[in-house]
């Protein structure tokens, strides 16, 4: 099975568990939840609980900054 970037070893892909991307971007869970089951935020389904690639969340804060004015 190959990720999305194929120079990167699984072994070296840092996952985070919802709760830690929940404390990193100052959300709930159930907004990390909602993200991941709207196929907004890519997640891995382990066994009842999902792991997030930090890369993914690092994708989609960039892909969300908001420029007001």
């Amino acid at each position: 099975m190959a990720g999305k970037d194929e120079g990167d070893p699984v072994s070296s892909i840092k996952f985070l568990t919802v709760a830690e991307v929940a404390t990193a971007m100052r959300v709930s869970k159930m907004t990390v939840y909602r993200l991941v089951h709207n196929g907004t935020l890519e997640a891995v389904r382990v066994g009842r609980s999902f792991r997030v690639p930090e890369k993914a969340v690092q994708a989609y804060l960039k892909s969300s900054y908001y420029q007001a004015g």
